[in-house]
């Protein structure tokens, strides 16, 4: 899987200029559309049995909530001057010293 998240940023953020929406773009905002679009991926497996939704999870309507999460994920980043990358690599170190492998 390869993505290039400065361009996607960059692509968001140009989306979110060209509606008028960047006032709206701010970390209290989308941390909670951020939270919102989880709901929505937790409401496409509610009910269902694990073999339900390990079948459920390739389709489309699962693929949309995911990636309206990296949407909000990467807007929330950017907006509060997040590096992604070093973020997520900072806190696995944390979490390998947290949780070491047997």
């Amino acid at each position: 899987m390869t993505l290039d998240l400065d361009s996607l940023a960059a692509e968001l953020d140009m989306f979110a200029e060209e509606r008028g929406w960047r006032r709206f773009h701010n970390p209290k905002n989308l941390a909670m559309a951020l939270a919102a679009e989880a709901g929505e991926l937790l409401e496409e497996f509610q009910w269902l049995t694990p073999d339900e939704a390990r079948e459920h999870a390739s389709s489309e309507a699962v693929a949309d909530e995911v990636a309206d999460i990296l949407i909000y994920l990467v807007r929330m980043a950017s907006v509060s001057d997040v590096d992604l990358e070093e973020a997520v690599r900072r806190k696995l170190a944390k979490n390998r010293d947290k949780h070491p492998a047997p």
